[in-house]
Order: structure tokens, then C-alpha cells, then sequence
């Protein structure tokens, strides 16, 4: 949300495709992956004789990678494999759970967007009830976990659940406001500053 451009570290493989996309004329191992902390969608290069799993989290940084020869390029949600897109679900809420601080953090710090709506409105199913129940609880004290969220506010039972949900609607596109995500580009070529089209390791 702060608009920090940041590289990503590492990621979790949503698809591995041994002999590459089924319409590629170049028969060559690709990986799809999701970004640990921006939650950017990537394809990648696997090193020679690498296997992937789903769900496995792998090095994408600056030093030596251990799996990953060489990221190719950021994708858009519509250049999922129906196999990544599946598999995103489980990845995100797996991310969203395994880095709780920094998410309640966003309930506890979310500020107006506009004279007409906050932050938190974003979250699926956040209308203004809820919002207030969560303001008011937030300034009698700051949230500490998720658990603690749903104790305080009633009306959300699964706060984890509704950042996942966000997460993925801003990975789909097409949403005017992006809390968690950088917006895809689709002249997006990627530079050393992204790290991406021609970053081989």
C-alpha cells in the first residue's frame, strides 16, 4: 500500500509445465509463480533437470537460485493455467496466514481513500457497519491478531479470509483501488529495477 517498489525474494510455484505451454513451439520447462510479498504473477525458467511442486515456495532474488534459471516476464491473471489459477487460493490465504502481523497491521493503520469511502471498504463484504465496529475497537486498542479481530468485531469472522478474497480480486484486474498488489501493466516488460525479463540466475 506504500507504494515501495520492492523486488520479490522468493515465491510459490502455482503451476510446472515439463514441456512448456501446450501451444508454445518451444517445448521448454516453464513455472508460473506468485510473489511472496507484492503478490506479482510471474513465469519462469526452471534450471535443467528441476522438478517443481505445487505450493513450493523458491528463491527468486538477487544471489544464487537454487531452482529458478530465469525469470521471463510478469503475467497477467487471464495468462494463468486453469491449474495456477486453482492452485492461487491456497497459496494466497497460505501467505496471508504465515505473514498475520503485517495484515492486521493493515486493520489496525487503514486510513479514507476519498471524502466517500475507506480503505477497509475494500475488503469483500466491509460496509459501513462493519467499518465502524472496526474503528471504534481499533482506537480503544490496536488489533493483534486475526483471532483477535474476529473477537472484537462479531461481524468479521474470518478477517484472513477477506484479505485472501481481496488479494485475488486485484490479481484479476479491473479493480479501481489496489491495497495489496501492484496493478499488471500489459506493456509491463520488466528492467533490473523489477527484476524480471532477462533476470537469469
Amino acid at each position: 500500500m506504500d507504494g515501495e517498489e520492492r523486488r520479490e525474494e522468493n515465491a510459490f510455484v502455482l503451476d510446472f509445465m515439463l514441456s512448456g505451454k501446450s501451444f508454445s513451439n518451444r517445448p521448454e520447462p516453464i513455472a508460473q509463480l506468485l510473489g511472496e510479498t507484492q503478490f506479482t504473477l510471474l513465469e519462469a525458467t526452471p534450471k535443467p533437470n528441476v522438478t517443481l511442486t505445487l505450493g513450493e515456495r523458491v528463491y527468486i532474488g538477487k544471489e544464487e537460485r537454487e531452482k529458478i534459471m530465469l525469470i521471463k516476464s510478469r503475467v497477467s491473471y487471464s495468462e494463468l493455467t486453469q491449474t495456477a489459477k486453482n492452485e492461487l487460493p491456497n497459496v494466497v490465504a497460505r501467505v496471508v496466514k504465515a505473514n498475520e502481523q503485517r495484515f492486521v497491521d493493515v486493520f489496525n493503520t487503514a486510513g479514507p481513500l476519498n471524502i466517500r469511502q475507506h480503505a477497509l471498504e475494500l475488503l469483500p463484504g466491509v460496509g459501513k457497519r462493519h467499518l465502524e465496529s472496526i474503528l471504534k475497537a481499533r482506537e480503544e486498542k490496536k488489533f493483534e491478531s486475526f483471532a483477535d479481530i474476529s473477537a472484537r468485531v462479531p461481524l468479521l469472522q474470518d478477517p484472513a479470509k477477506l484479505v485472501a478474497d481481496r488479494i485475488i480480486s486485484e490479481l484479476m484486474g479491473d479493480e479501481r483501488f489496489y491495497m495489496f498488489t501492484k496493478p499488471y501493466r500489459r506493456d509491463f516488460r520488466g528492467d533490473e529495477r523489477g527484476g524480471f525479463r532477462g533476470d537469469r540466475r
